[in-house]
């Protein structure tokens, strides 16, 4: 065997960056329709829940890219302080992929619904998010529309079974 391949090779800039895309995607939706679904609907200000589900986001990228800097730290020749940093915000996506609960969050807060259905269009939206990352992951991992759709399919029972464990708590 030769040394050459038992050296792990790292992916592309461009898959590297769609399985970013991806974690950060699914890894939100899951998050924030965790906690959606852990808030209280009786006598709670939204807008503190909405506020509370966004340092929960910043929080959870942050610990996740400062994990992955730890983890690396030995391959990494930089300062460990910039890696840190470095790594830390390329988990925008998480954050991102959290932003539609928030925003509902916010759309009760502001009276447009109450926080219940605030709760149940995140996690509405957080469920589509499921099947379209898992569709999309799919279809870049060059599958067909068939298997595509089991795969997105498949996804969206991790957001069926919050649903289910938010209603079974309640």
């Amino acid at each position: 065997m030769s040394e050459s391949s038992s050296v792990p090779v790292r992916p592309g800039r461009r898959a590297e960056f769609l399985q970013r895309m991806l974690f950060g995607a699914v890894y939100g939706s899951v998050l924030a329709s965790a906690l959606a679904g852990a808030l209280s609907h009786e006598g709670t200000d939204p807008g503190y829940d909405a506020a509370w589900v966004t340092l929960s986001a910043v929080a959870a990228a942050a610990a996740h890219g400062y994990a992955h800097s730890i983890a690396h730290r030995a391959e990494d020749d930089t300062h460990a302080t910039a890696s840190a940093v470095r790594s830390m915000l390329t988990e925008w996506p998480l954050v991102t992929a959290m932003l539609p609960t928030i925003a509902a969050l916010l759309g009760a807060y502001a009276t447009w619904w109450t926080e219940a259905g605030a709760v149940e269009v995140a996690l509405t939206i957080n469920m589509v998010a499921l099947f379209g990352c898992g569709v999309w992951a799919a279809r870049v991992a060059r599958r067909g529309w068939w298997a595509s759709l089991r795969v997105g399919g498949v996804d969206v029972l991790i957001g069926l079974f919050i649903v289910i464990a938010n209603s079974l708590s309640k």
